[in-house]
C-alpha cells in the first residue's frame, strides 16, 4: 500500500487524483496543512510500516521527520519527497527528495507536474489528453502563470476547488480524467463559476478599502485581513500598489499568514521563513506567530486603511502634462508635475528638492513615504485655479 501524504490545497489535492488514476485502490490519501503534515509523517514512520511506501508531495518536512526518512529507507522502507518549494532544496541531499523550482525551459513547476513526470518516467501512469490538460490548469495555477497567459481556466479549476468539499472534488474530477477528451468544465459548474467570479469580485472590493500600508523591518508592507480568495488579494492588490513592496494576508481563523509580491527582488519566501514558514519567492506564507502578531496584527490594527486613488478622473490623470494632484492624511497636497523633463514634487505649492527620471518614481516615492492618493477631478480643478503655475511658487 501507498500512503501518500499531500498538501490540502489545489497543486497538493492534484497530486492525490494523479496518484489515484495511477495506483486505484493501492494508494490511501492523507490530506494535510502545512502545521500538520510532520506530526503525521512522524506517526506513520514511528508505527514501523515498512512494508507500505511512504510518498510526500507539494510538502516538506522538518529535520527530525529528515532523519526519520533516512532511517527508515535505512531498515527497509521506501519513500520519495515531490515538492516544488525553494525551501525545500535542501531535501536533494537525500536519495529520497526530489525537489525542483524549474524546469529547463524556465517554466515554473509545480508538485502536481511533478508527481505526474516521475509516474511517466517511472512507467506507472497511461497518460491521455484530460489528463495532461488538467495537471498543466494545475501547474499555471499554482505557479500564477495563468495570470500573464490569460488562461482564466486554471483560475476557475481552483475557485471550483474551494466551492466544494475535497472528496466532491476528487469524485468530479476522476471519471472526466480517465476519458481521452480536451479537459472542461460542465454546464453546472460553469454556472456556479460564473456567479461565484462575481462574488469574488465583490469581495476584492471591499477589502481594497481595509488595506493597511505600514513599515515592517525596512520594507513598505500591505496588510489585510482576510479569510476567502487568498491569492486573488495578494495578485490584484500588489498589480495595482506597486509602491508596497509585498502584501500580507492575515487570515486570523487559521492563525497563517500568505505573502505575495509582483517585484523580483523582493523574495517573500525569506520573509516568511522568519516565523516557520516558507515558499516562492513571489508567493509565500507562515505562522501567525507571536512575533508575526506584534508586526502585522497589533502594530497596524489602530492603523487607517490607504486611501484609493480616485478614478473616472477625466483631468486629474496620472503622467497629465498639467501635474497631477495627491493628498495625504498628514501632509496636506502634493501636486506630481513635469519640469524639462524632470518629474517634480511640489508641496503645498512649493516644489521641492528630489527630481526623478520618471512618473512612476515620483509617485512611488510620494505613495511610499507619505501614503498619498490621487485626488478627484473637482478637488483638482479648484488647486490649479489657485497654483496656476506651482513651479512658479
Amino acid at each position: 500500500m501507498i500512503h501518500l501524504f499531500t498538501h490540502n490545497d489545489l497543486d497538493g489535492i492534484g497530486c492525490a487524483i494523479i496518484a489515484k488514476l495511477t495506483f486505484q485502490k493501492k494508494v490511501e490519501v492523507h490530506y494535510n496543512s502545512v502545521g500538520s503534515l510532520n506530526i503525521q509523517v512522524e506517526k506513520f514512520i514511528e508505527a514501523g510500516n515498512i512494508e507500505h511506501k511512504l510518498m510526500i508531495t507539494d510538502l516538506s518536512v522538518n529535520e527530525r521527520n529528515e532523519a526519520l526518512i533516512t532511517t527508515f529507507i535505512e531498515n527497509g522502507g521506501n519513500a520519495i519527497l515531490i515538492d516544488h518549494h525553494k525551501s525545500a532544496l535542501h531535501l536533494n541531499e537525500h536519495s529520497w527528495g526530489n525537489v525542483t523550482v524549474e524546469y529547463e525551459d524556465g517554466r515554473l513547476t509545480s508538485a502536481t507536474s511533478l508527481l505526474f513526470d516521475y509516474l511517466k518516467e517511472e512507467g506507472e501512469i497511461t497518460t491521455n489528453k484530460a489528463i495532461e490538460d488538467f495537471v498543466e490548469l494545475v501547474r499555471q495555477y499554482d505557479t500564477w502563470e495563468w495570470d500573464a497567459n490569460g488562461n482564466t481556466e486554471a483560475k476557475r479549476l481552483n475557485d471550483l476547488f474551494y466551492m466544494l468539499s475535497i472528496d466532491e472534488f476528487v469524485d468530479r474530477m476522476l471519471p472526466r480524467l480517465e476519458r481521452n477528451e480536451p479537459f472542461q468544465f460542465d454546464d453546472f459548474e460553469s454556472q456556479i463559476l460564473d456567479l461565484e467570479e462575481n462574488k469574488m469580485e465583490r469581495y476584492l472590493r471591499r477589502k481594497q478599502r481595509e488595506l493597511i500600508q505600514t513599515n515592517i523591518d525596512g520594507k513598505i508592507v500591505g496588510v489585510v485581513f482576510a479569510e476567502s480568495y487568498i491569492s486573488e488579494l495578494g495578485n490584484e492588490f500588489g498589480k495595482h500598489n506597486t509602491h508596497l513592496d509585498y502584501i500580507a494576508i492575515v487570515n486570523m481563523g487559521s492563525r497563517r499568514i500568505s505573502l505575495r509580491t509582483v517585484h523580483d527582488e523582493i523574495d517573500v519566501s525569506l520573509i516568511a521563513s522568519q516565523f516557520d514558514g516558507g515558499g516562492h519567492s513571489k508567493a509565500a506564507g507562515c505562522l501567525l506567530t507571536d512575533k508575526a502578531y506584534t508586526l502585522f496584527v497589533s502594530n497596524t490594527f489602530k492603523l487607517e486603511p490607504i486611501k484609493m486613488d480616485a478614478f473616472n478622473n477625466v483631468y486629474n490623470v496620472k503622467e497629465s502634462r498639467n501635474g497631477s494632484l495627491y493628498r495625504t492624511k498628514e501632509n496636506g497636497l502634493f501636486f506630481i508635475i513635469n519640469a524639462n523633463g524632470t518629474w517634480k514634487l511640489v508641496h503645498e505649492g512649493k516644489p521641492l528638492e528630489e527630481k526623478f527620471s520618471t512618473y512612476i518614481e515620483a509617485e512611488r516615492h510620494l505613495k511610499r513615504t507619505f501614503g498619498a492618493w490621487l485626488v478627484r477631478d473637482r478637488e483638482y480643478v479648484d488647486y490649479l485655479m489657485e497654483h496656476a503655475n506651482p513651479l512658479k511658487k
